[in-house]
């Protein structure tokens, strides 16, 4: 029997090494990857990444708008709960009163609650330090513009969510976003950051390189900056248009704001005028009507029109000029800015005429530069039967435009006839255009804007010492309740040069002027002079042969072909209508 005890013990001592190897494994094999398991699930978290918002740079690489890195400090309400003394602890370090503090993380159902956006490394390091319980840290991008209001109203802005919410940034947000990604990383008992264990994919957002130039931006910027304050006008807008491609090289309004100031962001600055506010254009849209004149095939620079005795009836309204003009020709016309000229040529036309180049110009439509808030104008062809709908028609009356479209007119008349859209981003190659004018018949009006920025223009102000400049200049006065208000206008000067081979359009909009002067000429123009000819030198533009448009520049030549053509046959007649036979004292015969 001897044999059974030997095999009862042999039979335990082997049950017991198996359940010591049993232990033993799943102590150190399963035990473990349990432990690792859970281990990773309290200490190992995927965390968000941002995406990095692309740059916006200028046409030189210089910066408009950088992401910087930047800390959000949170908790979770449901999980930990904040005393008297860490409100008052952490209020002091972010600047915030305890009060405010206890307001956003008094819902404790909720999981997550910003105690404070966007602080710097200092204070989140100093946050971190205070080691209150719950109280986290979050890695965020911050927007910067570097040029701050400057080029605030074409770059626009981001909110605190780094979404864009006006200009570029807007218009231009899905591609600038890009797609965050994420990573995991294991924390310690503080839930602080000790290793990052792998990154997910993630897209940065993509860089812009805009049609700004940064350099005719400054000037541009203050310019017109000076030119409100010395006038205390309302408010202006300034566009500068690359006259080869229609490229937006500069953009300026006042009042303006710094994106850069949450604070700043919800003033009245923040509205991009040159794209939103229309504005009646009164004289600045005389050359179309000479276009109009023009291509009736009835009328040249040198036709002459009998303005006496300075005033004309149209149906019951007075329409007069300053002083009686006697006999002009169509160039002088646009150089004095003779709405009595305007008047008889308009009429003069068929029915149409004038709305006709008006539309092919681009007014009634989008300038197409995509920037928020562009508006279309107001353009209609309801008192086309009516001759004074006709009349107010041609010399900037009854139709509404925004500064952008017209700098986009006179960048089809400075590009020879032909309309193109205006554009924000810088461009590589031309832009191909539209033809819609003679290019012969633009060149001719061309040549009689020159005169308006001479000594007997309305616009020698606007002459630029050293180039040949041709431009307009318009001031209308603005409606308001009663009609139209004698004591509020709107000054406007729009041009472009050198004007044989345009490089800039210009157009300037001072918006109700209370100094001593309210005119285009004088308020306008002299905006136009300064930021025309720095820009014309900081582009490298050599001058022309010849000074600045002058009597004996333009006005004489064409007095000198007139004299010529004397000798040989009677100067034209007023499209064969005498004034006699048009008008009477009580209105159009």
């Amino acid at each position: 029997m001897k044999w059974r005890h030997y095999m009862l013990v042999a039979f335990f001592m082997i049950s017991v090494v198996g359940l010591l190897a049993r232990v033993a494994y799943l102590s150190v094999t399963e035990r473990r990857d349990f432990l690792k398991q859970r281990g990773e699930a309290i200490a190992v978290r995927t965390v968000s990444i941002p995406a990095h918002r692309g740059v916006i740079y200028d046409r030189h690489g210089e910066l408009l708008a950088v992401s910087t890195p930047v800390h959000s400090i949170w908790m979770d309400p449901s999980k930990a709960t904040l005393s008297a003394d860490e409100l008052a602890t952490l209020g002091e370090v972010l600047r915030v009163s305890p009060a405010a503090l206890e307001r956003r993380v008094a819902n404790s159902g909720r999981r997550f609650a910003y105690l404070k956006r966007h602080v710097s490394p200092e204070i989140d390091r100093a946050v971190r330090e205070l080691g209150i319980d719950g109280v986290r840290s979050l890695s965020e991008y911050r927007r910067f513009y570097p040029a701050a209001e400057t080029t605030a109203h074409i770059v626009g802005m981001t909110n605190i969510d780094d979404v864009g919410q006006e200009g570029i940034e807007f218009t231009f947000d899905s591609l600038l976003k890009g797609k965050p990604g994420s990573k995991r990383v294991l924390l310690d008992n503080h839930r602080r950051t000790v290793e990052e264990l792998g990154f997910l994919d993630r897209d940065m957002g993509n860089d812009i390189t805009v049609s700004l130039d940064l350099r005719l931006q400054f000037s541009a910027y203050r310019e017109l900056k000076s030119a409100v304050e010395h006038n205390n006008a309302e408010s202006g807008s300034l566009i500068m248009l690359n006259a080869r491609t229609g490229e937006v090289l500069a953009l300026a309004n006042q009042p303006s704001y710094n994106p850069n100031n949450t604070a700043a962001r919800v003033s009245k600055g923040v509205r991009n005028r040159a794209v939103t506010d229309a504005y009646e254009p009164g004289s600045t849209v005389k050359p179309l009507t000479a276009l109009a004149a023009l291509e009736s095939g009835r009328y040249t620079s040198e036709t002459t029109v009998d303005t006496s005795p300075g005033h004309v009836f149209v149906g019951r309204k007075l329409i007069e000029d300053p002083s009686n003009r006697g006999v002009i020709t169509l160039a002088q016309v646009l150089a004095k800015s003779s709405q009595v000229g305007i008047t008889k040529i308009a009429l003069d036309l068929r029915q149409d005429a004038v709305f006709d180049v008006m539309v092919r110009a681009g007014f009634g439509e989008s300038p197409g530069s995509g920037l928020p808030g562009e508006t279309f104008g107001v353009l209609t062809s309801q008192d086309l039967d009516k001759p004074i709908g006709r009349t107010t028609l041609a010399y900037g009356y009854g139709l509404t435009v925004t500064p952008m479209q017209l700098a986009r007119c006179y960048l089809t008349l400075a590009s020879g006839g032909v309309r193109r859209s205006v554009g924000v981003l810088k461009q590589t190659v031309d832009l191909a255009g539209i033809r819609v004018f003679e290019e012969g018949h633009v060149r001719e009006v061309s040549r009689m804007l020159e005169q308006v920025v001479s000594t007997v223009g309305t616009a020698p102000k606007a002459a630029v010492r050293g180039y040949r400049v041709a431009g307009k200049t318009g001031t209308t006065r603005k409606v308001s309740a009663g009609g139209y208000d004698d004591g509020r206008h709107v000054a406007l000067f729009a041009g472009f040069a050198p004007a044989a081979d345009p490089r800039i359009v210009l157009v300037v909009v001072i918006n109700e002027p209370r100094g001593v002067a309210i005119g285009g000429g004088s308020v306008a123009a002299p905006v136009f002079a300064r930021v025309m000819a720095r820009a014309l030198r900081i582009l490298g533009v050599a001058p022309d042969h010849l000074a600045p448009a002058t009597p004996e520049s333009t006005l004489a030549a064409s007095l000198l072909a007139r004299l010529r053509s004397s000798t040989a046959q009677q100067p034209p007649a007023v499209a064969g209508f005498p004034t006699r036979r048009l008008f009477h004292e009580g209105g159009v015969a």
